[in-house]
Formats: structure tokens, C-alpha cells, sequence
């Protein structure tokens, strides 16, 4: 009987035991070291500026589709700004085809992005944000190409490109 008791107990606690970092205050995996201020603008100022849509995405950390962005399929030169405070994020030689449906980068611009545990698919994903506005992008996996093994998975909405033959244009916030 104690056997099947300790069983019991052992198998309880492996099925909670990835779960106790969720209840964390902090869910920080990395803070970009970055010489980029945060802005501490609020949420109601950002829905009168950027799509409902992508107030949803950047600020709500919901998901596209597959496939909904045609920035899936950019492949001139430039760079990939975030769509709310216009930080450049990701430079286009980093980006891949991942074959996921959305854009994917090898690696982002040092010091623009910020990294948090994400529990809302019950297994931790790393999630990132922009490091000026907070706003969701996406997740980083560890699935992609070499040399670093990383894909990071971007919401298409979450960006705005800048072909290499136009400035970019002023931050805003």
C-alpha cells in the first residue's frame, strides 16, 4: 500500500512540477541589454494608433493565421520594424522561409527585444516582446537553422518592413 501511495504521490507531482514557474511574479527569461529606453505608454493610446487587429497581437498576445501576412513572403532587403513604435527588430538577412506560415529569423537586431516564459499552450514557450513598447511579436524556437538554432517566430501584423532604399522612418511614442 505505501508503495502505490508514493507512486501516486511521485506521478501527481511530475504532472505539476512544470507548471510551479507560471506561478512566479516574474516571467522573465532575458531582458535585451539594450541602450533603447522603454516607453511607458498606455494600452488606450496604442488602440488609436495601430490596427484592432494588431493592438490585439501586440497587446493582447493573440496569433495570426498561418499565412495571413504577406510578409511571409518578403524577401527584398531592408528592415522589420515593430508596427506599433516603429524599433527596428530584425534585419531581412536573417530571415528565412521556415515553411510555419509565419515570418521567421534566424536571429534579432541585439539589444530590441525582450524574453518571458509563456504558459498559455500548458508547455513554457519563450516568448519575446519589443523592448521599446512591450508589444507580443512572437516565440523563439529552438528548431531552426545553424548556426544558432533559433526561429524566431514573428506575427506578421506585430511588423512593418522598410525596403533598404527608404529611411526609416522616426520612432514613434
Amino acid at each position: 500500500m505505501k508503495r502505490r501511495t508514493f507512486l501516486l504521490q511521485a506521478l501527481a507531482a511530475a504532472a505539476v512540477l512544470p507548471l510551479i514557474p507560471a506561478c512566479s511574479r516574474t516571467s522573465v527569461v532575458g531582458e535585451a541589454v539594450s541602450p533603447v529606453s522603454p516607453i511607458n505608454k498606455p494600452h488606450k493610446e496604442w488602440r488609436e494608433l495601430v490596427s484592432p487587429r494588431a493592438y490585439e497581437i501586440l497587446f493582447e498576445e493573440a496569433t495570426e493565421r498561418p499565412e495571413s501576412s504577406n510578409l511571409v513572403y518578403e524577401d527584398r532587403e531592408g528592415i522589420f520594424i515593430c508596427a506599433a513604435c516603429y524599433l527596428p527588430l530584425f534585419e531581412s538577412t536573417h530571415k528565412y522561409e521556415s515553411w510555419t506560415g509565419w515570418p521567421s529569423f534566424t536571429q534579432p537586431i541585439a539589444g530590441h527585444i525582450a524574453t518571458k516564459i509563456d504558459f498559455k499552450m500548458i508547455w513554457p514557450r519563450t516568448e519575446y516582446h519589443c523592448v521599446r513598447c512591450g508589444g507580443h511579436q512572437g516565440h523563439v524556437f529552438k528548431d531552426g537553422p545553424p548556426p544558432r538554432g533559433e526561429r524566431w517566430c514573428n506575427n506578421g501584423i506585430a511588423l512593418n518592413f522598410v525596403p533598404k532604399e527608404e529611411p526609416l522612418p522616426v520612432l514613434r511614442g
